[in-house]
């Protein structure tokens, strides 16, 4: 009878998770798509833009060309292989584009660099075989990932693999804990500060925004990371469940490590973004990422709400 009302519950408890609706602080999906570079009446810019710490300059169209985007500190990486710094037209993307040359990458991707090789690997063949997409269907860079996945070769994926894999991940995101933040504008999935010093309320969310929104949106400088703003307390609540699982999950240290920056194929998961940690698992309790090692995490986050998620990904980016 116990066994049969404790297996009851955990269907009802694993329902009510997979009911809630996705968090939209996390997916941070535009209210209309941007218009496509270039179709503005205003005459484009051709001025040479320049950051601190480096000699080198570039135009914005050079910064975001997608097959040779800028590389403001190539002291600051391996040199890249050809797929990460040009990609291949029409279909591939450069990697560095999205993801940095450092592979630091940004809210509304992912960082990928010190990702193990297999890791890294495996969920590209995800994305190409149908087994990752995410869970609200408006996640536009999720579809482009797709496309460009399908058309790496393995060679091509291998190469970025192993370039990635040897960047060590270093602090990127500061966590703040505040009742009320900046007031922000959304371009292109990415929350932005607008100026002057508005502020509102952080209410039940988290706010991943740039440290300087000119530098990252339209310099893309990789030097220059993000500000997370998490609800007080939420640190505090996202240990327990991170460190002792509180019978709702597993403690993370389980598979990715005492210390969460990864143990063998596992990737680590301190000090990442708390935005894309969140979508991560949010789409594998909605079964849209279901890749074979997937499967491993389907119990682990089965039972989470997404306050729950919250303060996990709050925790996890404070480390």
């Amino acid at each position: 009878m116990k066994t049969a009302l404790a297996l009851t519950f955990s269907i009802l408890s694993m329902t009510v998770a997979r009911g809630a609706e996705p968090p939209a602080w996390a997916y941070a999906i535009p209210p209309t798509p941007p218009p496509p570079p270039g179709s503005g009446a205003n005459t484009p810019d051709t001025s040479l833009k320049h950051i601190a710490g480096t000699d080198l300059s570039f135009t914005r169209a050079q910064i975001s060309n997608a097959f040779g985007p800028a590389d403001w500190f190539p002291g600051d990486h391996p040199p890249m292989p050809d797929i990460v710094a040009h990609g291949r037209r029409p279909e591939v993307r450069a990697c560095a584009l999205c993801h940095y040359p450092n592979g630091k990458g940004r809210s509304e991707n992912a960082g990928i660099a010190d990702l193990p090789v297999a890791y890294f690997v495996q969920q590209m063949e995800d994305f190409k075989n149908g087994l990752r997409a995410s869970a609200d269907a408006r996640k536009a860079n999720t579809q482009v990932m797709i496309a460009i996945a399908k058309a790496m070769t393995d060679t091509e994926i291998k190469a970025a693999a192993e370039y990635y894999s040897e960047i060590k991940w270093t602090p990127w995101i500061k966590v703040v804990e505040a009742k009320t933040v900046p007031k922000t504008r959304n371009q292109g999935g990415l929350l932005l500060a607008l100026p002057g010093d508005e502020k509102e309320p952080l209410g039940n969310r988290i706010l991943e925004t740039p440290v300087d929104a000119e530098q990252t949106e339209i310099l893309r400088n990789p030097r220059s990371g993000f500000i997370a703003y998490v609800p007080p307390g939420s640190i505090k609540k996202g240990e327990a469940l991170v460190t002792k699982g509180e019978g709702k999950t597993v403690a993370c240290a389980t598979c990715h490590g005492a210390d969460l920056k990864g143990m063998g194929p596992v990737p680590g998961i301190a000090g990442r973004s708390p935005s894309y940690m969140v979508r991560q698992m949010y789409d594998m309790q909605q079964d849209t990422r279901k890749g074979p090692w997937t499967s491993l995490m389907k119990p682990v986050v089965a039972k989470l709400s997404n306050d729950d998620m919250l303060v996990i990904a709050a925790y996890l980016a404070s480390r």
